[in-house]
Formats: C-alpha cells, structure tokens, sequence
C-alpha cells in the first residue's frame, strides 16, 4: 500500500509514481475507493452538492475530434436559448432548492463579452444568494476578469490532457495547446473557483498522459476537477473508438479525492450514461456533486457532446427527485446550499 499510503499522507507524487500508481489499479481499486470514500465523508459528510446545469448553446467554433457538436456536424441540430429562457431556467432551478447554475455552451462567437455579461448581470439580480459558475472554454484575460466582476463565481474549463503531443492528436492544429493551459492560469489568478479536468479513455491516452493530468492537477491546485469516461459520438473522427471504462473512471476519481480531500469532484452524466448506477458508484469512489439538467426539454437531445447521453427527455423536476432518491438509497442526500469549495468565501 507504500504508494497510496504517500499519496495520502504527502499529497504529493512523482510523475513516475503516479504512473506506477495507475499502473497498479487491479491491486489498489478497492482500497482506493475506500480510502476516498472516507476522506468524502469527512470533508463534506453525507451531503451531496447539486448543480444546475444549463446547456444554453451547441454552436462551437471549434472542431474537436471527439465532441458531437463540433462544427464540422452538419447533421447536429443547433440552437440558442433566450436570456428569457435561462432566467426561466434559473427559476426552476432555485424552486427545487439549486443554489449554484452552470452555464454550459461551444465556444459560440454570437456570446460576445457583453451578451455574457448581460446574462451574468441579470442571474445576479434576479438569483443574489447563488452561485454562477461558468463552462464557456477559452477566452481572454479582460473577458474573464469581466465576468468575474459581473458576479461569476467559478469557471470550468477542462484542460482535456496535460500532455501536449496527445492534445494535439485530440484537436485541430488552430487549437493551442499552451494557450489551454494558460486560460486555466489565468482564471485562478482572478479568483475563479477553477475546474479543470479530463476524459478517461480518450483515444491515444497511455497510462503516462493519466499520469500527467494527475500531476497537473497536484500542481494547478484546482477546487474542482470533472473527470468522466470518453463516449464516442457517431459524427465525429473518434465514432468508432472504444470508449473509457467505469472502472478506471472510479479509480482515477478515488486518488483525485486522495490528491486533495476537499475537492468538488462531481460524478458526471458520462458515468451514468455507460452504467446505470455509474453516478452512485463514483460518489462511493470519492465524489460529492451532481449535476442534473435545467435545460428545457426540447433541447436537452441537441446538446449531444457523445451518444446515448441520459435524463434527455427529463423534466428539471424528474431530474431532481430522481438524483435525489439514487443518492438516498447510498446513504446520502443532496445539499441546497451553494456548495462552494470549502474555506471560500462568499463575495
């Protein structure tokens, strides 16, 4: 257990010992898990925080090998919601006891600076004790010190992978690199509550580049990290990839929760999409936030970043009560309050 035992009481491994680490998941799995399910508990209790997701654009100027609404998907059917219809979001939301909201979009060039600042300005009015978080890829250091002024709380932002040769077999060549890591920099030289994180099986992924997104998170020192497995969507380059495991999923969820005992680490829609139960296995494995969907139903299927992506067809409230009861039945209840990382303060 000399690796695990490190990881825990240090905090701190070698790029070589988290690839050995990795490397030993069908010896450590268990004892992982549990090891991360204890550190959950207490740091956070039973308690589960639930965020409310709104998916607000599937228009992206980029072209990601591996994301249903990529641009080059002629087939994806695209829309926008109103700043009405989020708002209407938000209030659904804040009936069923939300306290954070998360806009999710593609990077969509039609979401100028002021059109984010408007819609941040008006949740902000309309939602004073909440939280915002933000999920609108990369932009520039004034845009984001705009909208953290605005009222933003957090900003995720996945860097995807930390190796650089692999990003670039995941990406077009107009897409940096070093320009991704730089974003995340910035945003926790603001003051964002920052989320970073990476897919779990994505095509090209070794046993190293794990080994270097888990390095970088020991670095960067994010208070959120989203990690779920690679579904492969049908219209892009990577349909036909093999898409990641539950298993190594969970496993790389528990030493996260190792790496920093207090991290917001949800258990994603990804999981539970490729496991019935995947969401209640990865809050077992360390994880402490759920996400379930605000979008209004009508959309739900256009924003479809990989196939057979579940709670499509949901309303806000079915999504609610239903994460709610899968939570009750592992000992567990879902939080109403803002859930920000532990020791921030409120603005």
């Amino acid at each position: 257990m000399h690796l695990l035992e490190k990881l825990e009481q240090n905090r701190n491994l070698t790029l070589e010992e988290w690839q050995a680490l990795i490397q030993k998941q069908s010896e450590y799995q268990k004892e992982a898990e549990k090891r991360a399910n204890i550190l959950r508990e207490q740091n956070f209790g039973n308690r589960i925080y639930v965020r409310g997701l709104i998916e607000f654009t599937n228009y992206c100027k980029n072209d990601c090998y591996y994301c249903g609404i990529r641009k080059s998907n002629q087939n994806a059917e695209r829309y926008r919601l109103s700043t009405e219809q989020i708002l209407e979001c938000t209030d659904t939301g804040y009936e069923l006891g939300f306290r954070t909201f998360v806009l999710q979009g593609g990077e969509d060039v039609w979401y100028t600076d002021e059109r984010i600042l408007e819609l941040v300005h008006a949740i902000r009015e309309r939602h004073p004790d909440c939280a915002i978080t933000l999920s609108l890829g990369e932009r520039n250091r004034d845009s984001y010190e705009a909208f953290f002024k605005a009222g933003a709380d957090r900003y995720l932002l996945r860097h995807e992978t930390a190796d650089k040769e692999h990003y670039e077999k995941l990406h077009p060549k107009e897409m940096s690199f070093e320009h991704r890591m730089e974003c995340l920099r910035t945003l926790k030289d603001i003051g964002y509550q920052v989320g970073c994180g990476f897919m779990v099986g994505s095509p090209y992924q070794t046993t190293q580049t794990l080994a270097e997104d888990l390095f970088f998170i020991q670095e960067l020192q994010p208070h959120m990290v989203g990690i779920g497995p690679f579904v492969p969507h049908h219209e892009t380059p990577f349909g036909k990839e093999a898409g990641g495991t539950v298993e190594q999923t969970l496993y790389l969820l528990s030493l996260i929760r190792m790496l920093k005992p207090d991290v917001l680490l949800p258990a994603t829609t990804a999981l539970g999409t490729i496991d019935p139960l995947g969401r209640e296995k990865g809050v077992q494995a360390g994880a402490n936030v759920v996400m379930p969907n605000l979008s209004p139903t009508n959309v739900r299927k256009k924003y479809e970043l990989y196939d057979n992506k579940i709670c499509t067809g949901d309303e806000a409230a079915e999504c609610r009560y239903c994460l709610n009861r899968r939570m009750e039945t592992i000992g567990c209840e879902l939080a109403t309050d803002r859930g920000d990382a532990p020791g921030w303060e409120h603005r």
